[in-house]
């Protein structure tokens, strides 16, 4: 079976207008038989994106016409392809309750989710980490070093990992190496070794999922898939579930990398 279970949409405030059947059409054609839309959920009401456009998650108008439109592509295409309608779940530390709460309502329409980890707190206020890298240099500078704000990141997600979220709390832990995606602007070698063994560890005793993504290697900051495919091997030594995520945000990004990652995934 080849999956993707990590794909963006249209309705994705910070990505491209490609359709969604051109997103369908191209996994049926590249001989994929299973795939996810995780478009981002929205933030929660009393949450501030930190960034400059806003438009980190869609709003509650989208996802309305996000899931009705997916609740109807699944039909059409039910005998050529399974579509899984899903989404990315921010885990924001401190918002834990808002978030089980909208779990709660839209998890039953749910066939799919994944928690990611993108806005870090600090100094009281959030940086979305993962925004570009002279964000990232602000947020080393606020944790006092780069090597500080990895930790941060990783504390974050562990959080992540433990926090009750109800009954719907996605099943599958978001690119858990994203604090790599600046690696190569930023040019301090990292030991992050431990902490990532650390949490992947933690997911394999939680039985959750991976998203094995393939996005990194099309950052040119980074350049490597997260997390990075040693530690993809050791996830599946530990018998922990993994599921590519192409992380596409347009067709051509769709299914992209998957042949750098697949035989990992028997």
């Amino acid at each position: 079976m080849k999956r993707d279970g990590h794909i963006h949409t249209p309705f994705c405030p910070h990505g491209t207008k490609d359709s969604t059947k051109l997103y369908i059409e191209k996994a049926i054609k590249s001989g994929f038989t299973d795939i996810s839309f995780t478009e981002h959920a929205p933030l929660p009401a009393n949450f501030s994106d930190p960034t400059p456009d806003q438009d980190s998650g869609m709003s509650t108008t989208q996802l309305t016409a996000y899931i009705n439109e997916i609740t109807y592509l699944k039909h059409v295409y039910e005998k050529d392809i399974r579509i899984r309608l899903g989404l990315e779940v921010d885990y924001i530390e401190g918002f834990e309750k808002e978030t089980a709460l909208f779990l709660d309502e839209i998890g039953p329409e749910l066939d799919d989710s994944i928690l990611s980890v993108h806005f870090l707190h600090v100094n009281d206020h959030y940086v979305c980490a993962d925004f570009s890298k002279e964000v990232f240099t602000e947020l080393a500078t606020a944790c006092g070093s780069v090597e500080a704000a990895y930790q941060l990141y990783y504390d974050t997600l562990e959080k992540s990992i433990y926090a009750d979220l109800g009954q719907f709390k996605p099943r599958r832990i978001g690119h858990p190496t994203l604090i790599h995606k600046f690696q190569k602007a930023h040019g301090e070698n990292i030991n992050d070794d431990k902490q990532i063994r650390h949490i992947l560890e933690l997911i394999k005793n939680t039985g959750l999922e991976l998203d094995v993504n393939g996005a990194g290697y099309s950052k040119s900051d980074c350049l490597e898939a997260y997390p990075p495919l040693p530690y993809i091997e050791f996830a599946q030594s530990l018998g922990v579930p993994l599921v590519f995520g192409s992380d596409a945000h347009s067709v051509n990004g769709l299914h992209k990398h998957y042949d750098k990652i697949y035989t990992y995934l028997s």
